[in-house]
């Protein structure tokens, strides 16, 4: 089995939110893509810029953490126009981890200053301490 790979996706907080309820990860607004690239095993984390979907209240959190699980990806009947593809994850509970906290540790974030811009992806890849930055945060109240 290889190494696994660790992955954000980003996603409003309310959205999160309803895919860790479901046990499902959706990316760039139900594309393929960087779901296909997911492995079982995988770490993946969400980054919620906004609190709602379509508002601008902001949330600038990491929300989720989970791990890919077995089984291909597959596409959801939402409705008629809306039929995203999306994989099984399986979640833990975490509490929330503000991404001003960890800015300047994290090596996917180039630019310091305009680290909003790294998001506007949808769904990457990062690097193993960056996951484990993440992570430790979202965790650390869970340990007790």
């Amino acid at each position: 089995m290889s190494e696994p790979h660790y992955w954000v996706v980003v996603a409003s907080r309310d959205h999160a939110q309803n895919a860790v309820a479901q046990g499902i990860a959706q990316a760039n607004h139900g594309k393929p893509g960087p779901l296909r690239r997911m492995q079982p095993g995988d770490g993946l984390v969400v980054y919620a810029p906004k609190l709602t979907f379509g508002q601008a209240a902001p949330c600038q959190c990491f929300v989720a953490l989970g791990e890919v699980s077995d089984g291909p990806i597959f596409q959801a009947d939402v409705s008629p126009d809306f039929q995203p593809f999306r994989r099984k994850v399986q979640y833990q509970s975490v509490t929330d981890a503000p991404i001003q906290l960890l800015l300047a540790q994290l090596s996917f974030i180039k630019n310091k200053e305009k680290w909003g811009y790294s998001f506007r992806v949808g769904c990457f890849e990062i690097p193993a301490a960056d996951f484990a930055l993440i992570r430790a945060p979202l965790t650390a109240d869970r340990h007790a």
